[in-house]
Parts: structure tokens; sequence; C-alpha cells
């Protein structure tokens, strides 16, 4: 089965994360606040970029996290640029596409892109 296939074959079957939409800067306070009770991990995703999207297909498909563990923002990259540009501002964290960023107690602690993207290094950077 190709890779469109098996994208569509998982969109069908309903697999997903508790992917919350992040397209306000005002929700960088948000965030951050919430970090100081639990972790929170920004997936900031290119809708033109097919690295980009076999990376969310695979996060969606191995996904294990609980919302009470991790809470999970998506960053449209094309239509909310601006609000990425305020995260690698705030944050301190160079822009990439994909990527993910960990915010715990208000700072990045994690972040990392393209095929290095897993839910074993989501794991590590929570622990």
């Amino acid at each position: 089965m190709g890779f469109l296939s098996q994208l569509k074959a998982a969109q069908q079957a309903g697999i997903h994360t508790s992917w919350k939409q992040l397209n306000s800067i005002e929700q960088i306070a948000e965030l951050i606040a919430i970090s100081y009770e639990k972790p929170v991990l920004i997936f900031k995703h290119s809708i033109r970029c097919g690295t980009s999207a076999m990376i969310k297909h695979q996060l969606e498909a191995n996904w294990n996290f609980s919302t009470e563990e991790l809470d999970v923002y998506y960053l449209d990259l094309i239509n909310y640029r601006t609000v990425s540009n305020k995260i690698a501002e705030v944050f301190g964290v160079l822009h990439q596409s994909p990527q993910i960023i960990v915010i715990k107690n208000g700072e990045a602690t994690f972040n990392t892109s393209h095929l290095m993207i897993n839910t074993n290094a989501i794991k590590k950077a929570i622990g």
C-alpha cells in the first residue's frame, strides 16, 4: 500500500491525536500557563510538504499519549506563519518544518524536526 493510500486509510479509520488548533499569537500565553501543569507540544506542520505530511501521519498512527500527560497543539505554518514566527521569538527556537517543540514550565525544553520527529523522542522529552 502506497503512502497516500495509507494516509487515506488512517484518516478513514479515525486515527488522530488530540490536536488543538494553534492559530493566534494570543494562545501562546495560554500554552505557557498550561506548561506549568503539564508539558505542551507544538507540532508545526506545512500543509504543502510531503515530509511534513508523512511525519504527521506517523505521529497519528503511533500516538499513545493521554490528554492528562500532554497537551498537543497543531500549527498550520502556511496559514499562520506569524504565529510560528512569534513562537520562534518567544521560545528562542529556530523555525523549521515539520517541527515539534516541547514547552515545560514556560520554556522550550526540547525541539526537533523532520525525520527525527517520532513518539519515542516525545516520550523522552516529556519524561
